[in-house]
């Protein structure tokens, strides 16, 4: 499978959103389409998802960085594993996050998690590869499956920012829960992922 998730197929997705959902027509005439977002299909990715977690963006980029130094300058598996940890928690990662990345590098190396088979495997079985290592929930699968190999039907409502965004869009008083949003978003099959996109632009860029 390609990369799907392209800036002309969320205009197309959301266009064909729009004609049947008002708040989708009026989401997008308040902020416009939300542009694409890639990342290379790589170990690289995976592991500044791990890095990235629970830290600005600003502090991800910066301590991914670091921790690139840190590997040799090519954040790859073997390079990681040979990198002593009291560099990588100099770089910034957490004592917990090493462990995570460690396990990602020698489940990638023995083949546990077969990155290269990934873009021709289902949805559900790419969620199930990604989650089965240490560390990696289905927030770290949905984001992977949207930004490195694009998939157009990802729905990532363990995202907080989706979750505001897509209750506000469909002008609900309150924040709906993962719940609510699970069940809510079906009908906007097979287009979850242009969605997505529209929620997070609309959680940081329309007037509350």
């Amino acid at each position: 499978m390609g990369f799907e998730l392209t800036d002309v197929h969320i205009r197309r997705a959301l266009d064909a959103l729009a004609q049947d959902h008002l708040a989708v027509e009026q989401a997008l005439a308040q902020v416009g389409y939300p542009p694409p977002r890639q990342r290379d299909h790589s170990f690289d990715s995976l592991a500044r998802i791990v890095i990235g977690q629970q830290l600005s963006t600003k502090a991800a980029a910066t301590i991914a960085a670091r921790v690139n130094d840190a590997v040799g300058g090519d954040l790859k598996p073997g390079a990681l594993l040979d990198t002593a940890p009291e560099a990588l928690r100099s770089a910034g990662l957490s004592k917990q996050k090493i462990g995570y990345l460690q396990s990602l590098a020698e489940a990638v190396l023995s083949g546990e998690l077969p990155l290269s088979a990934l873009p021709t495997l289902s949805d559900d079985e790419v969620e199930a590869a990604i989650t089965s290592v240490r560390g990696f929930g289905r927030w770290s699968a949905h984001m992977y499956m949207m930004f490195a190999l694009g998939r157009p039907d990802i729905w990532p409502s363990g995202d907080l920012a989706v979750r505001v965004g897509f209750g506000r869009i469909m002008g609900w008083a309150d924040r709906p829960d993962e719940k609510m949003v699970i069940v809510e978003g079906d009908v906007f099959s097979p287009y979850r992922s242009a969605l997505a996109l529209l929620c997070w632009r609309f959680y940081s860029e329309a007037p509350l």
